[in-house]
C-alpha cells in the first residue's frame, strides 16, 4: 500500500500544472528572461563567472528550495479537508503519508535543476563531470531541513494562508542567501551564513568554483535538520491528539 500510495501522489502531482508550473516552469522562465540576453557576459558582478553560469547555479537553489517546501502546501490542504483525518484510520502509517510526500518533493526539485542545467548548457554553460555532480549532491544535502520545513508549515498552517507563508518565506531567503546577488559581507552576510537557505545557495556555487562547503555548513544544515525534524513531528503529534 505504500508504494501505492506514493505513486498515487506523484501522479496526482504531475496533473495539477499549477503546480508544475510554479515549481518547474517559473525558475526556468527567471532564468531565460535574466541569464538569455546577457549570457555573453563572463564576469558577473566582478566575480569571473559568466552570467549564465552564475544565474543556473542560483536558480537551480532557488527552484527546488521552493519545490521542496511546496509539499507542506499539499498537506495542509488535505488537513483541512479531513483526508488526513481518513488516513489515520487506514492501514497507511504516517511514515509512509510523509514518505510519499518527501519523494514528491523531491521529484520535482531533480526535474528543476534538470530543467535548468538543459537551459544553462543552451546557453553555454560548460562544466566538468566532477563539478556536476558536486553541485548536485550538496544541494541534495541542504534540501533536507527545507523538507522538514515543509511538514512543519503544513501542519502550522491553513490552507488559505500556506501559499502567501510559502512564497514570501523562500523569496525572503533567497535574498538574504545571496541568490540575486553576490553577498561578501556586513550583517546579511553573518545572518545568512547561520540559515541552510545559504549553504544551499552555496551548494550551487560548489559548481562554479566556489569549493565544497566547510564544517560550518555541514553544522548549520545538520542543526536546522534535527530542529525543523523535531518541531514536525511535535505538531503532527498535536494535530493528530487535537
Amino acid at each position: 500500500m505504500n508504494l501505492a500510495y506514493t505513486r498515487a501522489e506523484l501522479l496526482r502531482t504531475l496533473r495539477n500544472r499549477q503546480a508544475m508550473f510554479f515549481s518547474l516552469g517559473f525558475p526556468l522562465v527567471l532564468y531565460i528572461v535574466i541569464a538569455g540576453p546577457n549570457k555573453g557576459e563572463q564576469d558577473f558582478g566582478g566575480t569571473g563567472v559568466p552570467t549564465a553560469l552564475y544565474y543556473m547555479a542560483s536558480l537551480a537553489s532557488f527552484g527546488t528550495m521552493n519545490a521542496i517546501v511546496a509539499s507542506g502546501a499539499r498537506i495542509a490542504v488535505e488537513r483541512e479537508a479531513g483526508w488526513t483525518r481518513q488516513l489515520r484510520i487506514s492501514p497507511l502509517s504516517t511514515t509512509a503519508y510523509f514518505l510519499a510526500k518527501l519523494v514528491t518533493g523531491f521529484a520535482l526539485a531533480g526535474s528543476a535543476v534538470a530543467l535548468l542545467y538543459l537551459a544553462g548548457t543552451a546557453l553555454g554553460v560548460r562544466l566538468s563531470g566532477g563539478r556536476w555532480l558536486e553541485m548536485t549532491g550538496l544541494m541534495v544535502v541542504g534540501l533536507v531541513p527545507f523538507a522538514a520545513l515543509g511538514i512543519l508549515l503544513g501542519q502550522l498552517i491553513g490552507a488559505d494562508a500556506i501559499g502567501p507563508a510559502i512564497g514570501g518565506g523562500i523569496g525572503l531567503l533567497a535574498l538574504i542567501s545571496g541568490t540575486w546577488f553576490p553577498i561578501t559581507s556586513g550583517f546579511i552576510y553573518d545572518v545568512g551564513r547561520l540559515l541552510p537557505s545559504w549553504w544551499l545557495v552555496q551548494a550551487g556555487r560548489a559548481g562554479i568554483g566556489g569549493g565544497a562547503w566547510p564544517l560550518l555548513g555541514w553544522v548549520v544544515v545538520t542543526v536546522w535538520t534535527v530542529a525543523l525534524t523535531a518541531l514536525a513531528f511535535r505538531a503532527y503529534r498535536r494535530d493528530t491528539a487535537r
